[in-house]
Order: C-alpha cells, then structure tokens, then sequence
C-alpha cells in the first residue's frame, strides 16, 4: 500500500499541465497559488513561532542550528534568509556576520515579515538587518550579491520551485552557497506511517485549539508530501546550475538540509 507521500507524488507527476499547480492536495491555476498561499500565512503568522515549537516538539530550533553551523558563515558575510518569515536564522546570523556583515531578511508575506521585524527589534537586532518582501522567483537583488542564501521551510509553498532556483542562483556571489532546509521524506516506512498520522489527524487539531485555523495547517500537512523528495530536489539545484549538490537527513528524512554551491 502507497503512503500518502507516494500517492501524491504519482498525482503531481501525472499533473503535467504547466499552467496548473499544486495547493496541498488540490490541483489549481498557476496564478491562484500565491494568493491561497498568502492566505495561510497571513492566518497563522501571530501564531507561528508557538505552534513550530509545538508541532515539532521543540526540535526545529536543533534543525535551524544545525543549519547555521552548515552555512559556513563568517564575519562580513552578506546573507539572504528567504522566506525567513519570523526571523529565527536571521537573528542568529545577524550576530555572526557582524557590524561589517549584513542580514536581509525578506519573505513574500507582509503579515510573517512584519512579525519577524517585531520579534527582532525587540530583541535589538537592528544594525546590520534589512527587511525585504520579495518573491524568491522574481528577486529584487543584483547579480552575484550574496555569500549564503537561505531557505528554510519555505520552498516548498513557492509556485514555481525551478525558476526559484535559478533566482538565488543569480544572486549568489560565486563561491557563494545556498542551503535549503525543508520537510522531505522519512527514510523508513514506520517514521512515514506515524508521520503520516501525525500530520493529518493531529496537526490540524493543534492548529485549530491554538491557531484557530485547521485548515491553514491542512494545507501545510498536504504541501509537505507535495514537496519533492531529497534526491529530486538535489537534481533540481543541479538543474538550476549549483554544484557539488548534497543533503543531509535529519530527523530520519523527516527534514532534510540541502546544500550547493555556485562556482
């Protein structure tokens, strides 16, 4: 019997209609997928950071981490966290670059961008981050402008993840490296299992009782079996033009870093 995951892969490559795209589970026009994914974001950003702390039980700090150590980071860096939403790699990049460094934090949702502003003024981050909403397909950088690029947990709600890609691609520096840390797919069939039954009988109580909004957390649950798994996402960056492509599995697969280079 297929999971979920696997079904859902078999629906999206069946899905080859290049004006169509997916929202979770349903099949809807290219041009409707920002605004419905606007939506979720806008509903859940107040409630964002107390319900990543509790859907993963606390562990998504430990993923972020272990992604700023992979990030090679140093002071003087200018960095891009895109779709950074409520700030948490950036404050923790925004001290490791330094007074010389700088941090733009930029997302597409105004509501996330505007809480993660909050959230790091009151902390007194302020003097080398800057505040951008953009779409990580059309991004508003120049050519060759950035060290590190990340991306954590938002790829997989971008329309077109290709041409996404090829974006960051631009606007790396080369030597520059883009790291993708994203929900993938467990290396074992039991974790799949439980994740499966976690996601879609828990996961929208939880947003229900705390964010009020079952159905924004209904998206999400579907979006990550949406998502391409690891060795179909390593092929896209390669696509993309990145190179010495890699990732590592955390969690046993059920996150996943992803890591290139541009030369």
């Amino acid at each position: 019997m297929m999971s979920a995951h696997d079904q859902n892969h078999q629906s999206n490559n069946a899905n080859s209609d290049e004006n169509t795209t997916h929202f979770g589970f349903q099949t809807v026009d290219k041009t409707e997928k920002e605004s419905k994914v606007a939506g979720v974001f806008h509903s859940v950003a107040q409630q964002y950071d107390v319900m990543n702390d509790l859907m993963s039980f606390g562990i998504h700090r430990l993923w972020k981490r272990f992604t700023i150590d992979a990030s090679g980071v140093r002071p003087g860096n200018k960095v891009l966290d895109l779709a950074g939403g409520t700030g948490d790699l950036t404050a923790k990049f925004s001290q490791l670059v330094g007074r010389e460094g700088k941090v733009i934090l930029a997302d597409i949702n105004s509501s996330m961008l505007n809480v993660g502003r909050d959230k790091l003024r009151d902390r007194g981050l302020v003097q080398n981050i800057e505040y951008v909403q953009a779409n990580a397909q059309y991004l508003p950088f120049e050519d060759n402008t950035f060290d590190i690029v990340t991306i954590a947990f938002g790829l997989r709600n971008v329309t077109d993840k290709d041409m996404a890609l090829r974006s960051i691609f631009r606007v790396l520096k080369p030597g520059g490296r883009l790291l993708v840390l994203e929900f993938s797919k467990p290396e074992h069939e039991l974790v799949n299992k439980a994740y499966d039954f976690y996601s879609f009988n828990i996961l929208p109580k939880m947003g229900e009782f705390v964010a009020k909004d079952g159905d924004s957390y209904q998206y999400l649950a579907e979006s990550i079996r949406m998502h391409p798994d690891q060795e179909t996402l390593k092929s896209m960056m390669d696509n993309a033009g990145f190179e010495q492509t890699s990732y590592k599995n955390l969690t046993g697969g059920v996150v996943a870093l992803h890591k290139g280079y541009k030369f």
